[in-house]
């Protein structure tokens, strides 16, 4: 039994803390360190909202994921992953910013819960479900190989006129990472049925109990998705 809870970075300090520490450890394991997502200044801006997986007491962060949103002042992580290689970049995520844009970047889960679905399925059905929460119309993601097929699963799609037909070296050169939006997240065209329906869900009720089959076990999940956007038309997305 877990909770997923979601809230904006400024409102939660200390769990914005452990959402950070534990990225950073899962990365380190694997040898990475030189990640866009991966630094601490999102914790202080209000176009950043996180998601995390934590044990019922809220005492441990197991996974998460963010959301940043396009401001238009601080660039987006897949930006500053890829900007340089292709200029085309920039001028392609502010078109998208113009109706409401972002990102869903850091995701990750602790051993506790790996092969659960969390650090892929879960969090980004719970982060696509926010989206009309926040006011976005779109979002990207900077996938690696083995989650390509994961977001598709979602309706996104390879944008195939960034870098070599939608890929980047990234993080290392021995890496790859592929350039993905969602171009609707209103109407999820393209997205399982499965998914559209769970989303539906999810946007209808976020605090909502779900039991999940997963490869290790079932797993209950309590989501707590309800944000707390008192100055929406104060908070500059555009």
């Amino acid at each position: 039994m877990v909770r997923l809870r979601a809230f904006r970075a400024t409102e939660d300090a200390e769990s914005s803390k452990k959402f950070l520490e534990g990225h950073t450890r899962v990365l380190s394991s694997v040898g990475v360190t030189k990640v866009t997502s991966n630094k601490d200044e999102w914790m202080s801006r209000d176009s950043v909202f996180v998601l995390v997986v934590e044990d019922m007491e809220g005492s441990e962060v197991l996974g998460g994921a963010r959301i940043n949103v396009y401001d238009g002042i601080n660039p987006l992580p897949i930006e500053e992953a890829t900007g340089y290689m292709d200029e085309k970049v920039s001028p392609y995520i502010k078109e998208f910013g113009k109706q409401g844009t972002g990102e869903i970047c850091g995701l990750w889960n602790s051993r506790k819960v790996a092969g659960m679905g969390f650090g892929s399925v879960f969090l980004t059905r719970a982060a696509v479900s926010l989206t009309t929460q926040i006011g976005l119309n779109s979002l990207f993601a900077l996938c690696a190989p083995y989650t390509v097929s994961t977001a598709a699963r979602f309706g996104y799609h390879i944008v195939k006129d960034m870098g070599n037909e939608g890929t980047f070296y990234y993080p290392k050169l021995d890496l790859l990472a592929t350039f993905m939006l969602l171009a609707n997240t209103n109407t999820l065209e393209g997205a399982r049925k499965l998914e559209q329906d769970k989303i539906a869900d999810m946007r209808a009720d976020p605090k909502l109990v779900v039991t999940e089959r997963t490869k290790i076990a079932p797993v209950d999940i309590h989501y707590d998705l309800q944000l707390k956007i008192n100055n929406l038309e104060e908070f500059h997305i555009y």
